[in-house]
C-alpha cells in the first residue's frame, strides 16, 4: 500500500468520484427511468429515450450508436428483455467501452513507473481547461505521495501561466524552474530538465503553451521541446499528457482531435467533472481516441485529482448497483 492511498484511500476515492458525477448521474439516470416508466418491456420507443439520455450527456453520437446497437442485439437474442434488466445491460456495456480503451495502473496511488528516474510529463492542452491546475494537483499529490517534483514553467507566452505555476510551487513546497514571459519555451524546458537530474527529482512536470489556433506551430513547439529534452534524457518525455474540460463536453473531442493530430499525445487528464452533466464524454474519448484516461478532476481541492480508475467511475454513474 502507498502512502497515498493511506492518505486517501479507495473507499474515500468512490466517495468524492460519486459526488463529483452527481449533475451526470441524475441527468442521465433521470432520462434512463423516464423511459422506461411504465414499461414491462425494452422497445422502440425506450430505445430512443435511451439514446436521447446518452447523448444528452455527452457520450457522442458514435459512441451512443455502438452501445444501443450491442442493447438491439440483447433485445433480438433474448426476445424479451425487461426494463429492470436495463441497467445492469447498459453498465456491462459501459464497462466493455472502458475496458477496450487502453488503460494500465502506472499512477495508481500515484505510484510511478519504474525503470527510469525521473519521470517525465510533458502536459499540452488549450487555455481555460484547467491544465495549470492540474499541474498544481499533480505536484502536490506526487509530493503526499513521498515524490519529489521539479515543475518547469514553459508556458511562456501567458504571464498569468507563469504566475499561477509559482502560486501552486508555493503552495505545495514544490521547487519550480521558470523565466521571463516570452522566453524560448524549449530553453525552459532543458533548463527543467538539467536542474532535474541535478536533484535527483522522481518527476517532472512541465507546462506548454495552451495555443491551437495554428497546429502547425503547435507542433514545431512540441518538438522542439522534445528535442532539447532528449539531449539530456533520450527516452524522455515518458508521458505527453493532454487535459480535457469536461463540462465542454463535444467541444472536448474536438480539441483531442487537434491534439492528436499535432503531437504524440500518450495519456489524458479530464477536468471539471464535477460542475457539468456532461461526463459521459470520458466514455466518448475512451472510444473514439483509444488514448488511456489517467487523472479526472472532480472538484476544486487537490485531492479532487483523481487516478482514474474505469470501474469506480462505472461504480459512480451506477451507484445503486455496486
Amino acid at each position: 500500500m502507498g502512502i497515498f492511498d493511506k492518505l486517501f484511500g479507495k473507499k474515500q476515492q468512490q466517495e468524492t468520484l460519486d459526488q463529483g458525477l452527481q449533475k451526470t448521474r441524475e441527468g442521465f439516470l433521470g432520462k434512463i427511468t423516464k423511459a422506461i416508466a411504465g414499461k414491462s418491456t425494452v422497445d422502440e420507443e425506450v430505445l430512443d429515450e435511451l439514446e436521447n439520455a446518452l447523448v444528452s450527456a455527452d457520450v457522442g453520437v458514435e459512441t451512443t450508436v455502438k452501445i444501443i446497437d450491442q442493447i438491439e442485439k440483447r433485445v433480438a437474442k433474448d426476445k424479451y428483455l425487461n426494463t429492470a434488466e436495463l441497467n445492469s445491460i447498459l453498465r456491462q456495456e459501459i464497462e466493455n467501452i472502458l475496458i477496450a480503451a487502453p488503460q494500465d495502473s502506472a499512477y495508481e496511488n500515484y505510484e510511478l513507473p519504474t525503470g527510469h528516474k525521473p519521470h517525465v510529463i510533458l502536459v499540452v492542452g488549450v487555455n481555460g481547461v484547467g491544465k495549470t491546475t492540474t499541474i498544481g494537483k499533480l505536484a502536490h499529490n506526487f509530493s503526499q505521495a513521498g515524490k519529489s517534483v521539479l515543475l518547469g514553467a514553459a508556458d511562456t507566452f501567458r504571464a498569468a501561466a507563469v504566475d499561477q505555476l509559482s502560486i501552486w510551487s508555493q503552495r505545495t513546497n514544490v521547487p519550480i524552474v521558470k523565466k521571463d514571459m516570452g522566453s524560448d519555451p524549449a530553453s525552459v524546458a532543458y533548463d527543467t530538465i538539467i536542474s532535474g537530474v541535478a536533484r535527483n527529482s522522481d518527476v517532472i512536470i512541465i507546462d506548454t503553451a495552451g495555443r491551437l489556433h495554428n497546429k502547425l506551430h503547435l507542433m514545431d513547439e512540441l518538438t522542439k521541446i522534445k528535442r532539447v529534452i532528449q539531449k539530456v534524457i533520450p527516452d524522455a518525455p515518458h508521458e505527453v499528457m493532454l487535459v480535457l474540460d469536461g463540462s465542454t463536453g463535444q467541444n472536448a473531442l474536438e480539441q483531442a482531435k487537434h491534439f492528436t493530430a499535432a503531437t504524440d499525445v500518450t495519456a489524458l487528464a479530464i477536468t471539471k467533472l464535477d460542475g457539468t452533466a456532461k461526463g459521459g464524454v470520458v466514455l466518448a474519448i475512451a472510444s473514439q481516441f483509444k488514448i488511456p484516461v489517467k487523472f479526472i478532476g472532480v472538484g476544486e481541492k487537490a485531492t479532487d485529482l483523481l487516478v482514474f480508475d474505469k470501474q469506480q467511475f462505472v461504480n459512480g454513474l451506477f451507484p445503486f448497483d455496486k
